[in-house]
């Protein structure tokens, strides 16, 4: 049996839509609730940790995921449903030349720099931990932090940490999509 690209028709394009559904909400909702904590933060305090509030609560019950971690999860799993339900926006000529070229040179770049703040949020992090350690205190994990790029913005190490480990693998994955041969919009058999 030789497998198919999805079609419209298809019961398993409905199932990759409506979970892709699922998923924007997800992105749509932590993404309010994060501006209005941080405006909340930053009225209060004049400063705010960038991820702190995402990454520190907790739904739908205590001790169960993060908001960072739903928004990690439904970022990857959003994106798996778009390639699958939207291949025929890129299939057969419509990205071809210069256009792919610079699609893909993006696409990398995307990746190697997302790459580079993956390793060094983590590293970071674990240098922190090491250090709190060694002191003699073992430090709150989800409290860590970097004043990087900007000393007045600090980023919370582990929600920074799962962003650029999200983006990185978008990143990758479109890029291999993209060195792909391009699937034909005339024969929908592979």
């Amino acid at each position: 049996m030789k497998s198919r690209y999805l079609e419209k028709s298809d019961t398993g394009y409905k199932v990759y839509l409506y979970i892709f559904y699922i998923c924007g909400f997800i992105m749509s909702a932590s993404l309010v609730f994060g501006v209005y904590v941080t405006m909340i933060e930053w009225i209060a305090n004049g400063t705010y940790v960038m991820g702190e509030a995402i990454h520190n609560t907790t739904i739908p019950f205590e001790n169960f995921a993060r908001v960072s971690t739903w928004i990690f999860f439904s970022t990857i799993i959003g994106w798996y449903c778009v390639t699958r339900i939207g291949w025929r926006r890129t299939a057969g000529d419509k990205i071809i030349g210069a256009r792919m070229a610079l699609l893909q040179l993006m696409l990398l770049g995307f990746s190697i720099i997302s790459l580079y703040e993956v390793l060094y949020n983590f590293t970071v992090l674990n240098a922190q931990m090491t250090a709190g350690v060694i002191d003699g205190l073992v430090p709150d994990i989800d409290k860590l932090l970097v004043a990087y790029p900007d000393p007045e913005r600090p980023w919370n190490l582990v929600f920074a940490t799962k962003v650029f480990l999200a983006s990185f693998i978008i990143s990758t994955h479109a890029f291999y999509l993209s060195t792909r041969p391009r699937k034909s919009l005339d024969d929908s058999e592979v």
